[in-house]
């Protein structure tokens, strides 16, 4: 198969992954993203939008489970869409605490990347976003479904040309029909816009209604030539079964 069947998002997808400070429990770090951090953002990109400047229209953050040792690597990520991407701040956001929230958070800086939409997903009711009804609308949860982050790292040397160009043309489409099969709820792609300085080369985005469609698809999968393109140490694999929404 030599289709990618992926539709790129126009302008950026930025991403900000988090990590709490050594002296914040994670449970400190969840409760001031959501109370304190998540509504300022919103106010601020409305904002911005009224004066007619660069500001996100999508606003979502995924809170990472813990791994099976325990551990949190990440404890999650805020992906911001915007027209074109942010420019890097002079000092990550949080070297001087704004709110509580970064006061719980290491300071943490944009990743750009470029969205492409394989799976929807957007008609699926596990994926439904239910604002509030008896707060503000936004922020809000969603959980309901397993999604799997694949925060992919690449391999020493490789031509990233090739490896982007592989992973849309052979890899994707080698993904989705699986996905399909085994009734995969949304896949979406995310590749650095500038990967030799990226924390990742990419992010892929597996939602599943439960562990068991999961366990179908690691069962199902096949090799297509991806892994001569990364490295399995540096590639982080994050389970989350909850997400903040703040501009749907």
């Amino acid at each position: 198969m030599t289709s990618s069947a992926a539709t790129a998002t126009p302008g950026a997808k930025m991403i900000y992954l988090i990590r709490r400070r050594p002296t914040a429990t994670r449970e400190e770090l969840v409760a001031n993203w959501f109370a304190n951090h998540m509504p300022g953002v919103i106010a601020a990109q409305r904002a911005q939008a009224e004066r007619n400047r660069l500001h996100a229209w999508r606003y979502i953050a995924t809170l990472f489970d813990a791994t099976v040792d325990g551990d949190h690597p990440w404890d999650g990520m805020a992906q911001l869409w915007f027209d074109e991407p942010v420019p890097a701040p002079a000092q990550p956001h949080g070297t001087e605490p704004a709110d509580t929230f970064q006061q719980k958070a290491e300071p943490y800086s944009p990743w750009a990347t470029t969205e492409y939409v394989v799976l929807d997903g957007a008609d699926r009711p596990e994926l439904a976003i239910q604002p509030n009804t008896l707060n503000a609308p936004f922020p809000a949860t969603r959980s309901g479904s397993l999604k799997v982050n694949f925060l992919v790292g690449a391999a020493d040397g490789i031509d990233y040309d090739e490896f982007f160009g592989h992973w849309l043309t052979v890899h994707v489409p080698n993904v989705r029909a699986v996905m399909e099969q085994v009734g995969g709820l949304r896949y979406v792609v995310s590749h650095s816009l500038q990967p030799e300085g990226a924390p990742f080369a990419g992010l892929a985005e597996l939602y599943f209604a439960d562990e068991a469609a999961f366990k179908r698809f690691r069962a199902t999968i096949q090799p297509d030539g991806m892994e001569r393109f990364t490295e399995t140490g540096r590639t982080l694999v994050l389970r989350s079964t909850t997400e903040m929404i703040g501009i749907p």
